[in-house]
């Protein structure tokens, strides 16, 4: 058992629970912003996973003080019994009207209702962790520097604290994708062509839109140096993308710590640190380029945690912000270059012509469009709930210029 802050004295969130008789405590960690459980029980392999489940679909969480891998178990028969829809409740289901169906908009918000509330119960089962992130359980793994990489270097502070077992599998994914890294064929022959995606970091694996980037052509502005802006970068894949294309001046931005470092990790094992400078802004950095590259979130819908600010932009923020702010970031002649997929389109949250008057608002004009299917997985999966727009999506680069 770790060692407890006694009477919950910290400054950040804390966690409380009794065990033997006394009253604990210890920070609480979550990815996803989640308050901590004000209901907390001690569980270990005696647990039922059918008790498990009922504690917590009513909010209880379960602090684990039993086998690691049994924890791991549990986990996995909560995941079934969540996925395992009974009879009675699909019965219950309202069913469509005679000659209508579900809209994509409304499979689309259902799928996204099941996957928090699926969330939310697998996120009850809790584990502990000592004030050197090690994990003093029975079993368990040595996931110190997959915390580290996460949650930042240990500060003296801090103490033990408590974070789901959700949370800390992602962690210890999210390393082995940043030791191994992700190859990426439009950045050349390997094994000089990987991208290291760090913790909380959207990871390329959607090669289409990569090969969009490396494939069209630079427009010749006569710009010396020739510059280009990465807006959002991540990772930093395009920039080094362009900047292995030959671009002579790389500005790549993002207003995400983790990011700025991942992106500052990969120029440099990449070798293109000379062309790729960093810079931590919201949207644009002062002065104008040949190409301007953005590949915003694709989904105008509310993220429900931090980590989905990749995929979701709610309002359009960010894509908005993009086009409002391009013309004045152009020399004459350049162009921008917005990465964007149709998903949206078919799933009935954003229609094509309400994207064409909004390149129209900012002053833009389109001209040419590149199209790539995407291939990944969940694209020819028939059980996907969303399977028909996925099936259907495209995702394109949209190359703008200002309106004469």
């Amino acid at each position: 058992m770790p060692s407890l802050v006694k009477g919950g004295m910290h400054s950040s969130p804390t966690i409380h629970w009794t065990e033997s008789g006394q009253n604990c405590s210890a920070l609480w960690r979550s990815e996803r912003g989640a308050a901590p459980p004000k209901r907390v029980v001690l569980a270990d392999d005696t647990t039922t996973a059918d008790d498990a489940y009922h504690l917590a679909c009513a909010g209880t969480a379960l602090l684990w003080r039993g086998d690691f891998q049994n924890a791991r178990q549990m986990l996995q028969a909560l995941a079934r019994r969540i996925d395992k829809t009974p009879a009675r409740k699909k019965r219950a289901q309202p069913k469509p009207v005679a000659g209508t169906s579900v809209s994509p908009a409304d499979a689309f918000h259902q799928h996204r209702m099941a996957q928090s509330q699926r969330a939310r119960v697998l996120g009850m089962v809790l584990i502990p962790f000592d004030a050197d992130h090690r994990i003093p359980l029975r079993r368990a793994p040595d996931a110190r520097q997959a915390c580290t990489e996460a949650w930042g270097p240990l500060v003296e502070t801090d103490g033990p604290c408590v974070a789901s077992l959700r949370d800390l599998l992602g962690m210890v994914s999210a390393h082995e994708w940043r030791k191994n890294g992700v190859e990426v064929a439009a950045l050349g022959a390997a094994p000089h062509n990987r991208i290291h995606p760090h913790y909380g970091v959207f990871s390329p694996v959607r090669g289409e839109y990569v090969g969009l980037v490396a494939a069209a052509p630079l427009p010749p502005t006569g710009q010396v140096p020739y510059t280009a802006l990465d807006i959002g970068t991540g990772t930093s894949v395009l920039s080094a993308v362009l900047a292995r294309r030959g671009v002579a001046h790389v500005i790549a931005t993002d207003q995400d710590p983790r990011a700025l470092a991942c992106a500052a990790a990969n120029v440099a094992q990449l070798g293109v640190g000379a062309q790729v400078q960093l810079c931590q802004v919201d949207l644009f950095p002062p002065g104008r380029a040949s190409v301007v590259v953005c590949n915003p979130p694709w989904l105008p819908a509310r993220p429900s945690a931090p980590i989905e600010h990749a995929v979701y932009d709610e309002g359009s923020r960010m894509l908005l912000g993009f086009l409002a702010g391009l013309a004045e970031h152009l020399v004459p002649g350049g162009e921008g270059w917005l990465i964007l997929s149709d998903l949206a389109e078919h799933l009935g949250l954003r229609t094509r012509d309400a994207l064409l008057e909004a390149f129209a608002r900012s002053g833009l004009t389109v001209l040419g469009r590149m199209d790539a299917k995407p291939q990944h997985p969940k694209a020819s999966d028939g059980s996907d709930p969303l399977h028909a727009a996925r099936a259907a999506e495209v995702t394109s680069l949209w190359r703008l210029g200002v309106m004469p």
